[in-house]
């Protein structure tokens, strides 16, 4: 079946994927399948200790599998987009995170790609946050304050293109590959933007073009805020 150009790909979201971290969720978005745990650890980072806050991080991979022909491991070295698409995950969180409601404690969030189809990067951070719900649900009774929740909204990515010179929601690795412009939107549930990642592709863009990629992204973020409210349920903290 093909997708209207401003339609999300199917997305599938499974809670408690496994069992050894406090938040694990399968998110799977057409073809791409990511799994994201989110595990808490009762330190921060030597260079935060003692200032009462905590810390949001987090680590990105693509396992060998999930690409053809086979990516190889990331072993002593990260590359360099490994790194940057880490780094955008970690940010994107502690944007809607009030780091000393969280009181003295990091939680790690490891984003894995069992499948990619693209948008690797943007289903790691819808994945998450759920994740992210589930593992500061786990804790909220041992918080500085249990009244007062560390998360200030939800967040969610997506990307957008210039796909055979259409506006394109959400595209997959060969709407990637073929478009003039690629993008991609993290915004909050409230609809503030946090990060604008935008490139021409041997092209350029104007005025107009990216208005409507913005539009596309804010429409694509606002039902993917409604797929992330009724996968936790009564657990949606907002």
């Amino acid at each position: 079946m093909t997708r209207k150009a401003n339609e999300l790909r199917p997305v599938k979201i499974k809670r408690g994927y496994t069992s050894a971290t406090p938040g694990s969720v399968l998110y799977q978005a057409g073809e791409t399948v990511v799994l994201c745990t989110a595990s808490v650890e009762a330190k921060v980072p030597d260079w935060m200790a003692g200032k009462g806050k905590g810390w949001i991080t987090s680590e990105y991979s693509m396992l060998p599998g999930s690409t053809s022909p086979r990516k190889g491991r990331d072993r002593a070295k990260v590359d360099g987009r490994t790194t940057e698409i880490q780094r955008l995950i970690g940010r994107s969180l502690r944007a809607v995170v009030d780091l000393k409601a969280l009181g003295e404690r990091s939680i790690w969030v490891d984003c894995d790609v069992l499948q990619a189809d693209g948008g690797t990067r943007t289903a790691s951070i819808t994945g998450a946050l759920i994740a992210l719900v589930d593992a500061l649900n786990s804790i909220r009774k041992d918080l500085p304050d249990p009244t007062k929740y560390p998360l200030t909204d939800s967040v969610a990515a997506i990307s957008v293109g210039i796909v055979d010179g259409k506006p394109t929601l959400d595209l997959d690795y060969k709407q990637d590959v073929d478009a003039d412009v690629d993008m991609n939107v993290v915004m909050t549930g409230k609809g503030r933007f946090v990060e604008i990642q935008g490139t021409g592709e041997e092209a350029t863009f104007g005025d107009d073009e990216l208005a409507a990629l913005l539009k596309h992204a804010r429409k694509g973020i606002t039902e993917l805020t409604e797929i992330q409210k009724k996968a936790l349920g009564r657990q949606w903290p907002f």
